[in-house]
C-alpha cells in the first residue's frame, strides 16, 4: 500500500491505494510504486493521469488513459514509443466507481531493440473529492499472458487494487518533487 498526493502542488490530496501482486516491489530513481519479477518481466504498477475536469470514468475516452499510459514518460515508452496499441475491451465495474480496459500494444526490449508484443489490464478509478483517476496496470508479454498464467496473476492483481481518499488530518502535506523537472500539478 501507499499514500499518493493528487490534485495541484497548492492544495494536493491524499489517496490510501493498496495492492497485492506476487512480485516484489522495485526500487529506484525510476520506480514509484511498482512490483515486477525481473526474470519474466510481469508486473504491476501504479500512475496518475492528469486532471478529468469533473468527467465521470464513463464520460472519459479509453484515449485520456492511454495518453498517460504511453506518454513520452510512461513506463511502456521507456525505450521508444509503443506500437500497435488496441483497446480490446473497456468495462465500468462497481456501478462505475473504476473502469477496465484490457489492451494489446508492442514496445521495444531493451536488450533485443526488438519490439515485444505485450496484453495489459488498466483498472482506473476516481477516489472521491479527487479530480485525478489513479490508475493500476498490469501487464505481461503476449505468450505468458495466453500459455503462462500471465492474464489470471494480472486480473488477480487489478481485481485487489483499491484507492480512497485518506482520513482528514492536522498534519500538513508534503510534496515529494520526483518529476525530474516537469510540472508537479498533476
Amino acid at each position: 500500500s501507499a499514500e499518493l498526493l493528487v490534485g495541484m502542488k497548492a492544495s494536493p490530496q491524499s489517496v490510501l491505494v493498496s495492492f497485492n501482486a506476487p512480485y516484489k516491489l522495485e526500487k529506484g530513481s525510476v520506480f514509484d510504486v511498482e512490483c515486477r519479477d525481473g526474470k519474466t518481466g510481469d508486473g504491476a504498477f501504479l500512475a496518475v493521469t492528469e486532471s478529468t475536469n469533473g468527467k465521470s470514468l464513463e464520460e472519459l475516452p479509453s484515449s485520456f488513459f492511454l495518453e498517460r499510459l504511453f506518454d513520452p514518460t510512461g513506463r511502456f515508452s521507456f525505450y521508444g514509443p509503443p506500437t500497435d496499441v488496441k483497446v480490446k475491451k473497456s468495462t465500468l465495474l462497481d456501478n462505475g466507481e473504476r473502469r477496465m480496459l484490457q489492451l494489446t500494444f508492442s514496445n521495444l526490449s531493451q536488450s533485443t531493440n526488438a519490439e515485444i508484443p505485450r496484453n495489459a489490464v488498466v483498472v482506473a478509478t476516481i477516489p472521491k473529492g479527487t479530480s485525478n483517476a489513479l490508475m493500476i496496470v498490469a501487464s505481461s508479454n503476449s505468450s505468458r499472458w495466453r500459455k503462462g498464467g500471465g492474464e489470471s496473476r494480472a486480473m488477480e492483481i487489478v481485481d485487489s487494487f483499491r484507492a480512497v481518499p485518506a482520513p482528514k488530518s492536522s498534519m500538513k502535506l508534503r510534496v515529494k518533487d520526483r518529476s525530474n523537472g516537469a510540472s508537479i500539478d498533476f
